[in-house]
């Protein structure tokens, strides 16, 4: 933790303090920016305020006088309830702007890990609760130049496996050898072992009508054979297993032939369109000193796919956060499922990922990565498809 830089936000931002509390491990936002030790049980509330100048407090129960003992400043301790509340009331002494990992309506949940009784609680004392997301973001996901450079470094890998990939589907139809989804995702886990990568779950391969579920699993008892003339996505992320490793997380869409269906052609072209203009709409904003906001972007890409006539058809958000978890805790390019007001700033690493789905039909997605490296600039950190990958069988 770094309470200089902590206490210097919460004055750039106003704010008279930040307010942490926890029960049974639930906020591991917190507990990282604290750099607490989240393995070890935890069955007692604690509290750690941080005032935006002078010494911090611990409050913790009798029962676990040592949970906060890594942090700095003075120790309360409590036995019952009663005097929990007293104490938690004298720490916070007069009526001030205390951020907590709260989100007013629910707006950005992500962050929204303080229970509705307990904001009753804090205010019930007389100070105004506001939210922690922007101060979040500046402590749990901006990612440094080790940081960038692992991103960039596990891309250029990811990137060829997927490339192989689709070579591997390829030959073995070239060849008349049998390949399924299934097949296909385990050949890409096997890839990331070599590799020393870490991942979460399972590959995306899908065919046809399975990429029009967006979160559409491979496995052994729902797998296709993967024939000529299928329409193809594949989606796939990883990360270095460091502890400082950052994914890196990429969808591309093909073809096993030359001659893809016309209006599968046509929804690949509108979704590349919307990831373009997405793209460049962030850059060319900060480029002249303008702030960015997440759910702009997302107005963005959303507004090309629906001019089209596929609005009811790109049924998430435009990207997600990106760091040492593939969605991470940084500003997510959303205006469909969440209102993400959190700006995009130096050192935030997200993805864009439009598509459109047709039920029953088909499923076409382009995802690409971002990273903030100033106030004026982004970069896109890997491979852009430009066109449907078509597979010579």
């Amino acid at each position: 933790m770094d309470l200089a830089k902590i206490q210097q936000k919460l004055l750039d931002s106003k704010l008279d303090g930040w307010l942490f509390f926890d029960f049974q491990n639930r906020d591991h936002l917190g507990g990282r920016i604290l750099g607490l030790d989240y393995t070890k049980p935890t069955s007692r509330r604690w509290y750690y305020f941080i005032p935006a100048s002078g010494t911090p407090t611990r409050l913790v129960s009798v029962v676990e006088r040592t949970r906060l003992d890594s942090l700095p400043g003075e120790k309360i301790m409590y036995l019952s309830w009663p005097e929990r509340n007293e104490a938690l009331q004298r720490i916070l002494g007069t009526p001030k702007n205390i951020a907590m990992q709260y989100s007013p309506m629910n707006e950005i949940p992500y962050v929204s890990t303080a229970d509705a009784g307990t904001v009753e609680l804090i205010s019930s004392f007389g100070h105004e609760i506001v939210s922690s997301a922007d101060l979040v973001q500046e402590f749990e996901a901006v990612i440094d130049e080790k940081g960038l450079s692992l991103h960039i470094e596990t891309g250029k890998v990811v990137d060829k496996i997927r490339s192989d990939t689709f070579k591997l589907i390829e030959t073995r139809l070239q060849n008349g050898q049998k390949i399924t989804e299934i097949e296909t995702a385990e050949f890409i886990l096997e890839e990331f072992r070599k590799n020393g990568f870490e991942t979460k779950g399972v590959p995306i391969v899908g065919v046809n009508e399975h990429p029009a579920d967006p979160h559409f699993e491979p496995s052994k008892s729902n797998s296709y054979e993967i024939k000529k003339s299928d329409m193809i996505l594949i989606d796939l992320w990883a990360k270095k297993s460091i502890p400082d490793g950052i994914f890196y997380d990429i969808t591309w869409c093909g073809f096993a032939g030359k001659n893809p269906p016309a209006e599968y052609v046509k929804i690949f072209k509108i979704v590349m369109d919307s990831r373009d203009a997405a793209a460049n709409f962030v850059k060319s904003k900060l480029s002249r000193g303008e702030e960015v906001f997440g759910w702009q972007v997302d107005d963005v890409a959303r507004n090309v796919i629906t001019n089209a006539g596929y609005g009811q058809n790109f049924i998430h958000r435009t990207g997600h956060s990106i760091g040492r978890e593939c969605h991470g805790n940084g500003v997510n390019i959303d205006n469909l499922e969440t209102r993400d007001s959190r700006r995009l700033i130096p050192g935030i690493c997200f993805s864009l990922e439009p598509g459109i789905y047709i039920d029953g039909k088909m499923g076409v997605r382009s995802e690409i990565n971002m990273f903030v490296k100033s106030e004026k600039e982004a970069i896109i950190t890997g491979e852009v498809q430009k066109e449907l990958v078509l597979l010579n069988v």
